[in-house]
């Protein structure tokens, strides 16, 4: 009996990332256990945190006039910082510039959640606007016909500091006596470290090795000292390595490793197939692709008497506090998370392994330790977008009308899963699939790759119709604004003209779908050069909207 994909619990398989365990597990050595124990005892007997550092008091007001407000949220360039005072400076009828925002520390702010899935708007801020009613002794939210700042143009709060390079990121974070840390990384994925060779940097200036298990890296007064003393460390390295496969069969590996399916069925669309002969199946392969934010990975660890504070760039600073206290097997006073304003993060970056080797790096040495990941190491271990396989069959009948719907998506998530279209037998299967990356939440999760499936088939199937693609879809949406969206930017477009149009070596192309309440379509004009390389191998130019 297949699973339902439907259910709540499995709706969105997409954040695959989440369901991973802290990076590293470094135990509890005997004498540390003694200082942890001390530290509970101490901990016990201190007084709870002032009101106003206190998690779940969320706005203070001064006695200048000015206003605090607390939230667990980052701000990584959607402009939630922004959108948060706004909503305090409208509710407290105060100037935009008299509302300070604090983000993301986990010992000041209220857990307001992972910033993922877009839900800072409709979530975060009702909390925030509801908060500042009560503080400002009001009976009800302000109207929205009486908003004055909310809901009205507005510039970044930091833009100034930011366009001009004052703005601080993660990576820019430094502490008193701080030294730069280096990891040394596998050959490969899954390799296990059986060797290396401390001679290799024991006489180098300032440099301190770690070693733990299946985890080595080193500090060192500079970054490029830092980064010198891993090549040294690389070169000796001994890895006991598995096979792992190639590109090209990432594909057969998904459809071989898949689980148990979760599916949806409607009508009856496998007897439906069966008995109709106009059909079509095909399958489609999106590889796997980097979120590659501007801003790498990095994060900058201290120890203090016992209490461990990292400053690093994640969207989930919450969890990551978890993954630390998981890691390092440190009670919930003991950890402190700390997310500067970062510089991107598409939905990659929700686990915490640069703050847990910073942390353990500074462990060792006994310094504050920052750590950087490369753009290389960005792009080699950083989580990826799930690759994805499908695999879809549809009939039609004498009036090219689509009869059965058979669509199979292995491993890239559910998301806009379920086609859009009004189809009377249909059948939709997720399978999870054992994947040979690691992978995790990006931009719009599945739902990009999900529809870039079933649209690349729509496009196959009014061919294999004889219709126009816009008018085949247009007869299969009976949902009035998808209708609308994809119309509208169709005729924006001049679809009808530029298809009659037949140019060498020019093709137009539209696509449209729905997903958690949001509809979008587009169209595309794609020229390709008429001799190969012409304009640089592979590349194509295109207009659209």
């Amino acid at each position: 009996m297949a699973e339902r994909f439907d259910d709540p619990i499995l709706q969105e398989p997409d954040r695959k990332e989440l369901r991973e365990g802290p990076a590293y597990d470094f135990p509890v050595r005997r004498r540390e256990f003694i200082e942890v124990a001390g530290l509970i005892i101490w901990l016990s007997a201190s007084p709870a945190p002032a009101q106003g550092t206190k998690p779940g008091a969320r706005i203070q007001r001064a006695a200048d006039g000015t206003v605090t407000v607390y939230s667990g949220k980052v701000e990584c360039g959607q402009g939630s910082r922004t959108q948060i005072a706004m909503a305090v400076a409208e509710e407290l009828g105060v100037p935009l510039e008299k509302v300070r925002v604090v983000l993301a520390d986990t010992e000041l702010c209220p857990d307001d959640g992972i910033t993922a899935g877009s839900r800072t708007t409709p979530s975060t801020i009702p909390a925030v606007r509801k908060a500042a009613v009560a503080v400002a002794g009001k009976a009800a939210e302000t109207p929205v016909d009486e908003w004055d700042v909310f809901g009205t143009p507005h510039g970044h709060i930091h833009g100034r500091a930011i366009v001009t390079g004052a703005h601080e990121y993660p990576s820019d974070i430094k502490r008193p006596g701080m030294v730069y840390g280096a990891i040394l990384r596998a050959p490969v994925y899954n390799a296990t470290l059986r060797a290396v060779d401390a001679g290799a940097v024991s006489k180098m200036a300032g440099v301190t090795l770690t070693q733990d298990k299946n985890f080595a890296g080193v500090t060192a007064p500079t970054s490029f000292a830092a980064r010198k003393a891993i090549e040294a460390l690389a070169a000796s390295a001994q890895w006991d390595t598995k096979p792992h496969p190639a590109s090209s069969e990432v594909a057969a590996v998904l459809k071989a490793t898949a689980g148990r399916p979760r599916d949806q069925v409607k009508g009856s669309p496998v007897e439906t197939l069966a008995r109709v002969a106009k059909k079509l199946r095909q399958s489609y392969y999106a590889p796997f692709i980097q979120h590659a934010p501007m801003e790498p990975r990095a994060a900058v660890a201290e120890w203090v008497n016992g209490k461990l504070t990292v400053w690093t760039g994640t969207q989930n600073p919450f969890g990551v506090k978890q993954q630390l206290e998981q890691a390092f097997h440190l009670t919930p006073g003991q950890a402190r998370v700390i997310v500067p304003d970062m510089g991107g993060g598409f939905g990659g970056k929700h686990t915490g392994e640069c703050a847990i080797e910073a942390a353990r790096l500074a462990k060792e040495c006994g310094k504050p330790v920052k750590l950087r990941w490369t753009r290389a190491e960005e792009f080699a271990w950083a989580v990826f977008r799930p690759a994805g396989l499908w695999e879809i069959e549809a009939a039609l009948d004498a009036k090219g009308r689509i009869t059965a719907w058979d669509f199979a998506a292995y491993n890239p998530g559910t998301a806009a899963i379920a086609t859009p279209y009004q189809i009377a037998h249909t059948r939709t299967r997720y399978y999870d699939s054992d994947s040979p990356m690691r992978e995790g939440s990006y931009r719009g999760i599945a739902a990009t790759t999900n529809n870039y499936a079933r649209e690349c088939f729509m496009d196959e199937l009014a061919q294999l119709a004889g219709v126009d693609p816009l008018e085949f879809r247009l007869a299969h949406i009976d949902n009035p604004r998808l209708k609308d969206v994809l119309q509208a930017v169709a005729a924006k477009f001049n679809w009808n003209a530029r298809r009659k149009q037949r140019r060498p070596n020019v093709g137009v192309g539209l696509a449209c779908g729905t997903e958690k309440g949001s509809y979008i379509a587009a169209c595309c004009e794609v020229e390709v050069p008429e001799a190969p390389g012409a304009a640089g191998e592979g590349d194509r130019v295109s207009r659209g909207l």
